[in-house]
């Protein structure tokens, strides 16, 4: 299946890291490829895969990722003699690649990594190759059964794990912290206001870790789709008496004087700087080097209520690495051998080493430096809690956001539970959207006031072109989107999914997007008036 092309005229994002071309070794041996059966050429051996092939991977856009997956093909080439692979590697963020993979299957990478909650997306644009059985038991024996379950659609598995740690928890600054305080989020709060400390966690800004409150009192927001990938209900609960205690955890947290909304390590060793930072394990490395031996890592904590005690939820999910499917059926059975070699385990301790992304493959968890990694150690212990990231209306994350800061304006009881029932309305509402206002593009951004929570109209000519004229001030950035949610948005230059547009000078702006669903383009500018 293809879905409709939507191709763009500025593709930068996607930074093209170079070739890298491999060859015979005839040092090498079949083993090497991580198994002999790639998936989707069962029953083939290595000699009827000889040959040249050109490929186009996509991988995470951390510096060192694309040069070390080179070098990882090219030992994948050594040691399947006659395989020769031209490898085109570039660096995109894994939502950019899944977003681009949907929106054009074709013109789409051969393999490409992705986070699980967009793996549903991903099969029904008919942008992944499900694995063949003998590969598939391949990756069940080999990789964490949570991960599998993230790569897996019903019981057929579509792609392959590449990390188990996206998530988030807690560091701290053991200076500031007790120890004996580490379980108790009032404690914790005490503690970075008595040292004039900041507290970081992105309760008004993300609804990634907004939703760590709710699902600590039981509560869910659980989307279903129908097969064209159009979301058709959600089961969420955060507007009852359990969503009610969340936000008074909540309001705990964001009305301390000590709370900033936040997720960046690089918080320690700011001016006012933070003794907690609640993120996941990229923050690793500028927490250790701001700390120093004050460096602490935990799992969250919990918070209390009417005198009832509830253990801080999270998010958590896999990096998955997926094949497009191929029209040459040869050059399919090489991706997934390739696929299944660069997920295995030498690959993923070397992703570790690098970057410190936790590995789903079982035998590199069991690395001895693996398994005493305090980050991951953090991300074991808040597993428990945790769960796991489905596929979400890309409004809700808008929507659920704002509950952060209802909670910190509010003065009553009865004002948490309206900041509620209006969260609840704004998830009906997406169900009652008429097809004008699903096409509709519109302006978000941080301007004229807002801070990306309200879409700003534009309009329509009889032609298809869509404007809006806006007051902006120099730093303000924003973007177009379609349908008020984020499954349609364009960056600078009109990209697809792309970068924040920057104001550079105050002044009145032209926006002009001209979106053309037949020729399959969309151009966007932003000219002074």
């Amino acid at each position: 299946m293809k879905k409709k092309l939507v191709k763009f005229l500025a593709m930068g994002l996607a930074l093209t890291m170079g070739l890298a071309a491999c060859g015979n070794n005839d040092s090498g041996n079949a083993s090497g490829s991580g198994g002999t059966n790639g998936g989707g050429g069962e029953g083939t051996d290595n000699s009827s895969l000889a040959g040249t092939y050109d490929v186009t991977l996509w991988v995470s856009e951390a510096e060192g990722v694309a040069d070390l997956t080179k070098t990882q093909i090219k030992r994948f080439c050594d040691a399947n003699p006659g395989i020769v692979i031209n490898a085109t590697v570039e660096g995109i963020s894994e939502s950019n690649s899944a977003s681009n993979m949907i929106t054009d299957v074709e013109s789409g990478a051969d393999i490409f990594c992705f986070a699980q909650d967009q793996l549903t997306r991903l099969v029904e644009a008919g942008a992944l190759n499900k694995l063949g059985t003998k590969t598939a038991e391949t990756v069940r024996e080999l990789n964490t059964e949570v991960a599998v379950k993230a790569a897996s659609v019903g019981n057929e598995l579509y792609c392959y794990p590449l990390t188990a740690d996206n998530g988030y928890f807690m560091y701290y600054d053991k200076s500031v912290v007790k120890e004996e305080h580490l379980g108790s989020l009032e404690d914790i709060i005490a503690d970075c206001e008595a040292a004039g400390r900041m507290f970081s966690m992105e309760c008004e800004t993300s609804a990634w870790y907004v939703a760590s409150f709710f699902f600590a009192t039981g509560c869910k927001s659980d989307w279903t789709t129908d097969t064209s990938g159009s979301f058709t209900g959600v089961d969420d609960t955060f507007n009852s008496p359990e969503g009610l205690i969340a936000m008074k955890g909540m309001e705990k947290l964001v009305k301390s004087p000590s709370f900033m909304s936040s997720s960046n390590a690089a918080d320690f060793a700011a001016a006012t700087p933070s003794a907690v930072v609640v993120c996941g394990t990229w923050g690793s490395s500028d927490a250790k080097e701001a700390l120093g031996d004050n460096y602490g890592v935990a799992e969250l904590p919990s918070f209390t209520v009417d005198g009832q005690s509830y253990h801080m939820g999270s998010y958590s999910g896999c990096k998955l690495m997926g094949v497009k499917p191929q029209a040459d059926a040869t050059k399919g059975a090489v991706l997934q051998q390739l696929a299944l070699y660069l997920t295995n385990e030498e690959c993923s301790l070397e992703r570790y080493e690098s970057q410190g992304w936790g590995p789903a493959n079982k035998a590199a968890m069991d690395n001895e430096k693996v398994k005493a990694d305090e980050a991951l150690l953090a991300f074991n212990a808040q597993a428990p809690y945790s769960v796991s990231q489905g596929n979400i209306h890309g409004s809700w994350w808008d929507i659920a956001k704002l509950l952060g800061t209802n909670a910190r304006e509010a003065k009553t009881e009865a004002d948490l539970q309206a900041g509620l029932t209006a969260y609840r309305a704004s998830v009906d509402a997406l169900f009652q959207m008429s097809d004008e206002q699903k096409n509709a593009f519109s302006l978000i951004g941080a301007f004229s006031g807002y801070n990306w929570d309200t879409d700003v109209p534009m309009t329509e000519d009889p032609a298809g072109t869509w404007t809006a004229e806006q007051e902006f001030k120099a730093g303000d950035e924003f973007k177009v989107r379609q349908g008020a949610s984020w499954d349609v948005n364009f960056g600078v230059d009109g990209t697809f999914n792309g970068d924040n547009i920057k104001i550079d000078a105050d002044g009145t702006y032209v926006v002009t997007l001209v979106y053309d669903s037949a020729a399959e383009t969309a151009t966007l500018t932003v000219t002074p008036k």
